[in-house]
């Protein structure tokens, strides 16, 4: 068993992404973006919208450390969730070295910073005075949890200025601070998106992260919890070769997105009814090629097609077409090859036409 005690399913994809930059760090471009889907494992607690085992959709920009890669994730986050129609979204954002100069003007002693870190991450779960109470728990001060508290109720809700403004006074004289309030500005200005606010609360629970840091949201009250987050962390892919490497990404929850848009039926109607919009029927062997370049012209149209996997009676395609919803059934028998044609059935109707193949897309979109 001691043996296997370093061995475990992948946690996440960020830290498998900083080992394969470290050493191929010579093969690739000095800027690099890539995007992955696959799955990783947790050994949480299942709930919902939380699995053991799920898909994480990742974006990460390597080699810069200018915030403009900051501004295009946030930007990507926001195109991303207008495109699926998500209205009630917010981008939380902070800054790691933010966060513990806050911790740190507080009065919080340094060797609790880290646990301090830890309990600030609960506040949207269970409140100031329960999150002051677990500050006292491991050792802080009354005065000290107190001064915290004070500031995070003080900016609540305020504009990004107003937080700016009053966390600057807090922690006056912190270079630090002042270096991470700026970059925050920076990236607020670069992405010009109302849906982000600072909050000098977010920590996110993964200690790699080392500047910028942000989370997104769904203000409704039918979820709690992130859908996405992300964050710099220019000290991982050092860990793994002898360079250290600018970095910063974002995780999409995928399954998160899908539960929420699945119980507030979000998604368009044709994706629930129907797997797609017309079938191509197969004739026989020889009508084969013929059949798949026509798929191959209809799905360029945007339109969703099957292809029905054999030769089959008519009838029995007909039967399948009608099984899963598809309105639409194109048939390319020997004479509409012939006559550069293609038969089309309205299985909502009955009614079947003969179309020029060059009008197909045109009939079946209209």
């Amino acid at each position: 068993e001691n043996e296997l005690s370093d061995l475990a399913l992948r946690y996440d994809l960020t830290v498998p992404l900083a080992r394969v930059i470290a050493n191929n760090r010579n093969e690739l471009p000095r800027f690099f973006k890539r995007y992955q889907i696959q799955p990783v494992w947790r050994a949480d607690r299942p709930a919902r919208g939380r699995y053991r085992e799920f898909y994480q959709c990742d974006v990460d920009a390597i080699g810069s450390g200018s915030m403009l890669a900051e501004a295009e994730l946030c930007s990507a986050i926001c195109d991303i969730f207008d495109e699926l129609g998500f209205e009630d979204y917010a981008i939380r954002v902070n800054d790691r070295r933010l966060l513990f100069a806050v911790i740190d003007a507080s009065g919080i002693d340094e060797d609790l910073a880290n646990r301090a870190v830890v309990v600030l991450d609960k506040l949207d779960k269970i409140g100031f005075e329960k999150v002051a109470d677990e500050l006292k728990a491991i050792g802080v001060s009354g005065e000290a949890a107190g001064a915290l508290i004070g500031l995070l109720k003080k900016i609540e809700g305020k504009s990004n200025s107003d937080v700016i403004r009053d966390v600057s006074s807090f922690t006056s004289g912190n270079e630090t601070a002042d270096e991470s309030i700026r970059d925050l500005e920076s990236i607020l200005s670069l992405a010009k998106s109302d849906k982000m606010a600072i909050d000098v609360s977010l920590a996110r629970g993964l200690s790699y992260y080392t500047g910028a840091i942000f989370e997104v949201i769904l203000t409704g009250d039918d979820f709690s919890g992130s859908v996405t987050g992300g964050g710099r962390y220019d000290g991982l892919i050092g860990m793994f070769g002898k360079e250290k490497i600018p970095a910063v990404g974002l995780s999409i929850g995928l399954e998160r997105i899908l539960l929420v848009m699945d119980e507030r039926e979000m998604f368009p109607e044709k994706l629930t009814d129907s797997p797609a919009d017309v079938m191509v029927a197969l004739w026989n062997e020889d009508t084969i090629p013929h059949a798949l370049q026509l798929a191959g012209k209809l799905r360029e149209s945007g339109l969703r097609v099957l292809v029905y996997p054999q030769p089959d009676k008519l009838g029995k395609q007909f039967k399948y077409a009608d099984q899963v919803a598809v309105k639409y059934v194109c048939i390319l028998g020997e004479s509409e090859i012939e006559e550069s044609s293609v038969s089309i059935k309205n299985l909502a109707t009955g009614e079947q036409q003969s179309v020029p193949l060059g009008e197909a897309v045109a009939f079946l979109v209209q």
